[in-house]
């Protein structure tokens, strides 16, 4: 029975997941998890990427002590941020973490020299501040001519373990810079932000092997053999891999800190509409793509939380949302004011009184109307993605942490009016693990790994409940949000 080890790293924490393939059915068992968390340093935000290795090592550690001698292994975290390496191998700066404010007015600077709508149509890649071809626009120009590799988070882990520099599809894709119509990195973009093609390694492929980990490394720590396999490094490409939909009729959403929600494509969607839209098409492993919108997700609950003055579990808070009149406040979930207020109970007041609306005040007020406003939102989008790609989008298909919400699913639900679909919560450690055992023969592809995940995790069906007023509070959102 082979094992395998899902490397899964998110924005707050991280873990090692194993999992088995065992009559018929993925077996999942966390071996280590470890905390992770953006640190500032004067004014600017960093990861601690040498923390992330060293906790890696020590899961590794811990895996052989559980008595896993030999496994696959596959690494997945979150996009855009980089890691610059110089020619002798070593780590030249501190990571920039995406939520960093230096990128403010990057894309205004990067509009005077070129238009935006033209890097649109080569790259079909949504704007954020925060995508790589924007952070690297604004990086240190003599850094950056030093720099022998540029590399996305995980491919740097991955060069850590192996020694082997690659840059995995899934994760370029969301960097800006790849041209959707030649698959490589665009000369053009490269160019207008002062890099070179050769400072980015070979692009990857998900499945394909890149070594096994370092014997320095393995002998030193007492490691498992550990074959590295390149799985979808992106966060979000591994979590929609493990959405367990078995035809071409159900969206996903992706719940966590972002609310990630689309559909899975064929064929790159890159016209006038999904510009004006802000649609991306990011790179999906075997040959689809992730045609999807970033909208602010429980990032906003989170803060919520952070910021009142008493102690209250995110359940607590969300039984006190159950017993508000829904729908009284309403927000633009997408907003740029909720990236990062310095305090977002303050940020959401603001927003209600500015647009003349009634305020929230209690933790369970502020959360009813962020759990309605992401309700809404969802709404949105999926009727747009109906319009965009001709689908009739027939189920929701919820994965993640959003998953162990009822109350917003069942409002995602209800507001939507079809079946919401949730689960499983560990859908990016699963996706991960999928591609390893797609890799190694223990499964032969992606569909038959859908119809594994149904036998294999409880999955809750929502079922959508009338509401009156629906028609109406829907048009007060549009008119509060605007059409894109």
């Amino acid at each position: 029975m082979k094992k395998h080890i899902a490397i899964d790293i998110g924005a707050s924490s991280g873990r090692l997941i194993s999992g088995i393939l065992n009559d018929g059915k993925i077996e999942l068992e966390e071996i280590y998890r470890f905390d992770n968390k953006i640190t500032k340093k004067e004014a600017n935000d960093f990861w601690d990427i040498d923390t992330l290795f060293d906790e890696i090592i020590t899961g590794l550690k811990v895996a052989k002590k559980n008595g896993i001698d030999e496994c696959t292994l596959g690494i997945d975290t979150w996009a855009v941020d980089y890691v610059l390496v110089d020619y002798e191998g070593n780590r030249m700066q501190e990571v920039y973490a995406y939520r960093d404010d230096r990128t403010e007015k990057a894309i205004l600077n990067i509009a005077k020299k070129i238009s935006i709508e033209e890097i649109y149509e080569k790259t079909g890649i949504q704007f954020l501040q925060f995508n790589t071809l924007f952070q690297l626009s604004v990086h240190d120009k003599d850094e950056l001519k030093k720099a022998h590799k540029i590399l996305l988070v995980p491919d740097y882990l991955y060069y850590r373990l192996t020694g082997e520099f690659i840059s995995e599809k899934t994760n370029a894709s969301t960097t800006q810079l790849l041209n959707i119509s030649t698959k490589e990195y665009d000369q053009d973009l490269l160019k207008l932000i002062g890099v070179k093609r050769e400072q980015f390694a070979t692009l990857f492929d998900p499945g394909k092997v890149v070594k096994k980990v370092i014997p320095n490394l393995r002998d030193q720590y007492d490691l498992p053999q550990c074959e590295v396999i390149c799985v979808a490094s992106h966060d979000t490409a591994s979590a929609v891999l493990g959405v367990p939909g078995t035809n071409n009729k159900f969206a996903y959403l992706c719940s966590g800190t972002w609310s990630l929600m689309g559909v899975e494509m064929a064929h790159p969607i890159v016209n006038a509409q999904t510009y004006a839209k802000n649609y991306t098409n990011e790179w999906g492993a075997y040959n689809t793509y992730r045609f999807l919108k970033n909208i602010m997700g429980l990032w906003l609950i989170q803060e919520v939380r952070r910021n009142l003055k008493t102690e209250i579990s995110f359940t607590d808070l969300t039984k006190e949302a159950e017993r508000i009149t829904p729908f009284q406040f309403l927000i633009n979930c997408n907003d740029a004011c909720f990236l990062r207020p310095e305090n977002m109970i303050k940020e959401i007041q603001n927003y209600c009184r500015r647009t003349g609306q009634l305020v929230p005040s209690t933790g369970g007020e502020l959360a009813r109307c962020i759990f309605d406003s992401l309700a809404l939102t969802y709404r949105k989008t999926l009727e747009e993605i109906n319009v965009i790609t001709g689908y009739s989008i027939e189920s929701l298909h919820v994965v993640g942490g959003g998953v162990k919400n009822e109350l917003l699913c069942q409002i995602t639900a209800n507001v939507t009016q079809i079946p919401v679909v949730a689960g499983p919560i560990e859908s990016t450690a699963l996706g991960n693990l999928l591609v390893q055992m797609i890799s190694c023969g223990d499964l032969e592809n992606i569909l038959e790994a859908r119809k594994v995940i149904i036998k294999s995790f409880a999955i809750k069906t929502y079922q959508p409940i009338k509401i009156k007023n629906l028609d109406e509070v829907y048009k007060r959102f549009i008119q509060l949000v605007g059409t894109n």
